[in-house]
């Protein structure tokens, strides 16, 4: 356990000393983001198209439960054929309402491509700005302020992917 903390003490101090000829910056995409008025209006957009998107499932859903209902009062009355074929009707809606929400809301649905769409080119206009400050200002590092993005820009010198490849033995094809 001593050990352990005393390696990873090391291990920080070893890796402070050696980021001090590294030049280090840090970023809030979220906030570039959210101060664009481009980003802001394709947000709202997608907020627009999502919240129609939901009602729309909503009132789909409520004529599910109406039916149901309708079926349910009439249940006594109705043969066994008949009670077959709503209760069936009912669930083949259910599953055409699954398959909308699935179409709409799924990872591959019709919010993720609006979405795509409409920020994605502000994302990678920031990320451009980011590269280029970079460059411009000789930084080597840049890293996302929340972390969800994590490093946004390295400077090349510092990837060694293909020397670890040699070390391995690993050929470029």
């Amino acid at each position: 356990m001593i050990k352990k903390s005393i390696f990873s003490i090391v291990a920080v101090v070893m890796m402070a000393l050696s980021m001090q000829a590294q030049r280090v910056a840090i970023v809030d995409v979220s906030g570039l983001l959210e101060s664009l008025p481009s980003y802001i209006q394709a947000q709202g957009e997608i907020d627009k198209a999502s919240a129609k998107w939901r009602q729309d499932i909503s009132m789909e859903y409520d004529q599910i439960k109406s039916m149901y209902n309708k079926y349910q009062a009439e249940m006594v009355l109705l043969s066994e054929e008949v009670k077959i074929e709503r209760e069936d009707e009912i669930m083949e809606k259910e599953k055409q309402v699954r398959e909308l929400q699935k179409r709409r809301f799924g990872p591959e649905g019709d919010l993720f491509r609006k979405r795509q769409e409409l920020v994605s080119p502000v994302q990678d206009e920031v990320f451009k700005a980011i590269e280029d400050y970079a460059k411009v200002k000789g930084y080597d590092l840049i890293f996302d302020k929340a972390g969800a993005t994590g490093l946004l820009y390295s400077n090349e010198e510092y990837d060694k992917t293909e020397e670890i490849k040699r070390e391995l033995g690993i050929r470029n094809k």
